[in-house]
């Protein structure tokens, strides 16, 4: 069930999720992984932190099986525990977790700066009936070469469940393109969007997709390897991804700019004619494209030029230089 938040300008009807949690009989922890999995839905008050609807309250606490059910759904197990109720040994479940057959669905790094993963009793009990041939007696040869062949699924799985809990929370076109970019590092990021304003909108937006922090540089290290695609097959099903999103955005509304921005049109070529700037706006392409030759791609003087020298004009201002970049890539 996706989350699904709605905004209001005051507070009526609403209790913080601190006492929405006593009153559902959760800890910080198991609440906050209700809201995650969309059991609870909050709402998200404008200028404050989230809230819970006290009708939310009452619709949780009107569910069948109401607290035991709602607990055994919030069960999170770590790998001695997960692999006693699976009744298999440590080693077994830790390579069937590596091999990506079912995603955690939390993690936290310890003070040796390692990652604990947590998962859902629910899934790994739902695993366990559908698998029964991998919980007992000799894997299967090629299989079991199989799953230790495989590179460790479990900070990608995790990222994959994340970005479809966070996906499910809004409906707004470019909240749901800063979802996707939250996994991108600044590098591909930048790559993706090429377009300034765009992407300083979506990284705006970004959420924090580990739902904590750490004041340690180290374990802050750490928490990227997680929340992160370093795998080159992973970055491009997410950057494809973020393309149709900023589609979907950009036909809703455009990313918001400053007051007095110049806009440079690029047009498609005919023949081999040059793209233009839009009509009366800034100096002429040609004599802007020299400019920047002449002080080098980034206001620098270009190769052979004395340091000292002179140059014939100041830095391209914003618009140009983006002018700039998109005319290098069609050339």
């Amino acid at each position: 069930m996706a989350v699904q938040e709605c905004r209001e300008r005051g507070t009526t009807a609403t209790v913080a999720c601190g006492r929405a949690a006593r009153e559902l009989g959760l800890k910080p922890r198991e609440f906050q992984l209700a809201v995650q999995l969309g059991h609870v839905r909050t709402v998200s008050v404008v200028g404050g932190r989230p809230r819970v609807a006290r009708e939310e309250i009452e619709r949780v606490r009107s569910g069948t099986g109401f607290p035991e059910a709602l607990r055994n759904s919030l069960w999170a197990v770590g790998t001695a525990e997960a692999a006693q109720l699976m009744g298999v040994s440590p080693a077994r479940f830790a390579r069937l977790a590596r091999a990506g057959c079912f995603a955690p669905v939390r993690f936290y790094v310890n003070r040796y700066r390692a990652v604990v993963w947590h998962y859902l009793a629910a899934d790994l009990v739902e695993f366990a009936d559908a698998n029964p041939g991998l919980l007992t007696g000799r894997t299967d040869p090629g299989l079991r070469l199989e799953l230790e062949g495989r590179e460790d699924q479990r900070a990608r799985s995790w990222r994959a469940r994340r970005l479809d809990q966070l996906s499910g929370r809004t409906a707004d076109p470019w909240e749901r393109a800063a979802v996707v970019a939250a996994v991108l590092a600044p590098d591909q990021l930048a790559d993706a969007v090429p377009d300034a304003y765009e992407r300083a909108y979506v990284s705006s937006l970004r959420p924090d997709i580990a739902g904590f922090r750490s004041d340690s540089a180290a374990a802050r290290e750490v928490i990227a390897t997680v929340t992160l695609a370093v795998d080159a097959d992973e970055i491009g099903r997410h950057r494809e991804r973020l393309a149709l999103a900023l589609d979907a955005a950009r036909a809703a509304r455009s990313a918001p700019r400053p007051a007095g921005h110049v806009a440079w049109a690029v047009v498609e070529p005919e023949g081999e004619r040059e793209p233009e700037p839009e009509r009366g706006q800034g100096p002429e392409p040609e004599q802007a494209l020299k400019r920047v030759q002449e002080q080098g791609p980034e206001g620098e003087p270009a190769e052979g030029q004395a340091a000292g020298a002179p140059t014939a004009a100041p830095t391209a201002p914003a618009g140009l230089r983006g002018w700039l970049r998109r005319l290098r890539r069609i050339m």
